[in-house]
C-alpha cells in the first residue's frame, strides 16, 4: 500500500520535472490542504526525501508569506560531480545519507540495480555492527572507495 509520504514525494518530483528551471516554490499549507494532511507531514517528506545526497537543495521561509523552494541540482561535469560527492561523504556518513547517495547514483546511471543492492547491504548497520562513530567513519571510507571506483570506471 502506498503511503501519503510516497504520494506527496511523487507529486513533487513530477512538478519538479515539469518545471522549466528545475525549481519549484510551494506553500506548505496549500500542499497539506491538497493532500488532506497536516503541514508537518509535508515537512517530513521534504526533509527526508529531498536531501542534498539525493541531489536537491531546499530553502524555506516561514511565516505568512512563507514558502518552500526545492531545486534539483545538476552538475555538468563528471569531475565536478565527483568532487561534490566526496565533499558530501566527508569523514563520517550515516546509513540514511549513504543510501540517499546510492539512490542518486543509481538514478543517474552511475551504477546498476545489482551494484546498488550490494553496496546498500555492505554499508548497513547489520554488517557494520560497531559503535556509531566508528560505523559512520568506516561507512564514509567505503562510500569514498565506491564513488572513486565508479568514476574511474566511467573514465575508461
Amino acid at each position: 500500500m502506498t503511503s501519503i509520504s510516497d504520494i506527496i514525494e511523487r507529486y513533487l518530483i513530477k512538478i519538479l520535472k515539469e518545471a522549466p528551471a528545475g525549481t519549484i516554490q510551494i506553500k506548505r499549507s496549500e500542499l497539506a490542504e491538497l493532500f488532506q494532511c497536516v503541514p508537518s507531514q509535508i515537512n517530513y517528506v521534504i526533509s527526508t526525501r529531498f536531501t542534498v545526497e539525493k541531489g536537491y537543495v531546499v530553502e524555506s521561509k516561514r511565516g505568512g508569506g512563507g514558502y518552500i523552494r526545492i531545486r534539483r541540482v545538476h552538475i555538468p561535469s563528471p569531475q565536478g560531480y565527483y568532487d561534490v560527492l566526496l565533499r558530501l561523504i566527508g569523514n563520517r556518513m550515516s546509513q540514511t545519507a549513504a543510501e540517499d547517495m546510492i539512490s542518486r547514483l543509481l538514478e543517474e546511471e552511475w551504477m546498476n540495480q545489482g551494484e546498488a543492492r550490494l553496496i546498500r547491504k555492505l554499508i548497513s548497520r547489520e554488517v557494520l555492527n560497531l559503535p556509531v562513530q566508528m560505523r559512520d567513519s568506516i561507512r564514509a571510507r567505503m562510500m569514498r572507495v565506491v564513488v572513486t571506483t565508479l568514476f574511474a570506471n566511467k573514465g575508461e
